[in-house]
């Protein structure tokens, strides 16, 4: 890991304890509330007794004061910083809001250069392009905010289309390098594509008789999986994207569900390929069919 474990929850809810006490604020009640906000729904249960039981003297809990003279800080290292300016040069990265100045003198830990993607599309998504910034940060706004949208956009069969909704979800294929968004309608849920929108207008009033729908059903498939040259963890980054289950079923056999969108049905179809004889795909009898089928095609071709 390239982050220290001091960015973790139970540091930043100590340090945030710690602020409070430096500045005399601190009661029981905001120390409980701190932590209900930065660590995890069980964090009370360890940090509130290693306070009571000064295991950490940090703070003492009849005066709520601490030895502490000056807020924490969470200094970066000079890693840390040559990661982050690897990543503000990533041309996705500017779509989530204004990225920092970093100084000229930090060398990036990498550069896009050193990134290869195998089986991708090269008609990716045009991230540089100040129409696309704009659309996808109203977009990603209205999400946060809840609010309505009108967009314009341009259909598969060239048509140009208004739809009014809710957009609840902005979604990433690596396969087809291209973000979608899923926007929940007055009847239906719309899949579509950010780079096919032209135009977006975000509604100050929210949308009446909005019913909170269900989502499409996912695909999905099944796969059992033998833990041979490291393929367990192997799968896990692969499908790291994906919702899944996985079961163990020895200590080198696993069973791994798998749920996708149709649209990324042939990018999945290939990764599980990947793997040859260390997966094997058991259900459903469809998905299966299409896997038999590509072997067929790759013999045919030679592959």
């Amino acid at each position: 890991m390239i982050f220290h474990e001091i960015y973790g929850c139970y540091y930043q809810a100590v340090a945030k304890i710690l602020e409070q006490a430096v500045e005399g604020t601190l009661t029981r009640e905001s120390m409980q509330q701190t932590i209900d906000t930065y660590g995890f729904s069980e964090s009370a249960l360890t940090i509130i007794p290693a306070f009571e039981e000064e295991r950490w003297q940090l703070v003492d809990m009849e005066s709520m004061e601490s030895p502490v003279m000056n807020k924490p800080a969470l200094p970066i290292s000079n890693l840390e910083r040559e990661w982050l300016k690897a990543v503000s040069q990533d041309p996705r990265a500017h779509l989530f809001g204004e990225i920092p100045e970093m100084s000229e003198e930090i060398t990036p830990l990498y550069t896009p250069e050193d990134v290869v993607v195998y089986d991708q599309y090269r008609d990716g998504d045009s991230y540089n392009d100040p129409s696309y910034i704009e659309n996808f940060q109203k977009l990603l706004s209205a999400i946060h905010n809840k609010k309505k949208v009108k967009l314009l956009y341009e259909s598969g069969k060239g048509r140009e289309l208004i739809v009014y909704g809710v957009p609840t979800r902005l979604e990433y294929s690596e396969k087809d390098d291209k973000f979608r968004v899923l926007l929940q309608g007055a009847r239906h849920i719309h899949i579509i594509n950010v780079a096919r929108v032209a135009e977006v207008e975000v509604m100050e009033r929210p949308m009446r008789f909005l019913k909170r729908l269900q989502e499409p059903a996912r695909d999905f498939f099944v796969m059992e999986l033998y833990d041979g040259r490291n393929a367990l963890e192997r799968v896990m980054l692969h499908f790291a994207h994906f919702q899944k289950e996985a079961e163990r079923l020895d200590n080198d056999h696993y069973r791994i569900k798998i749920f996708y969108n149709k649209d990324d049905e042939t990018e999945l179809l290939i990764r599980v390929l990947s793997f040859g004889p260390f997966v094997r795909v058991t259900e459903p009898e469809s998905f299966v069919e299409l896997i038999k089928e590509r072997l067929k095609q790759q013999r045919v071709w030679g592959v």
